[in-house]
């Protein structure tokens, strides 16, 4: 019943966190940093930077395979600081640690 009451604020908090998620962002490299890929809390590449040396190599298959790992790795880690913002709010809010938040990239 505590839950149901707490609704609006509940609805108020999501609102402020989706608006928040553009402005968290991570970044992701392979190769030694011959690739670096930027994502936001949106979970879209905003950036990404490759090496005069990894450009050079002539290498499709290898680059291909960096941007990945470099896209990946930036994914994991923007998806940890929302969990992490998830959590404060839902501390926040009195809520249940590990609840589910819908509407939140990768959390549902």
């Amino acid at each position: 019943a505590g839950l149901m009451g707490n609704l609006p604020r509940i609805r108020e908090e999501m609102d402020k966190l989706q608006q928040r998620l553009p402005q968290l962002s991570a970044e992701g490299d392979a190769g030694a940093g011959m690739v670096k890929v930027r994502v936001n809390g949106r979970l879209e590449v905003t950036k990404c930077l490759l090496s005069e040396e990894v450009m050079n190599t002539g290498d499709r298959e290898m680059l291909e395979d960096l941007i990945q790992a470099a896209t990946n790795q930036a994914i994991a880690k923007v998806r940890k600081q929302i969990a992490e913002e998830t959590a404060k709010m839902a501390t926040g809010l009195g809520l249940p640690p590990g609840v589910g938040l819908p509407g939140l990239p990768g959390l549902t």
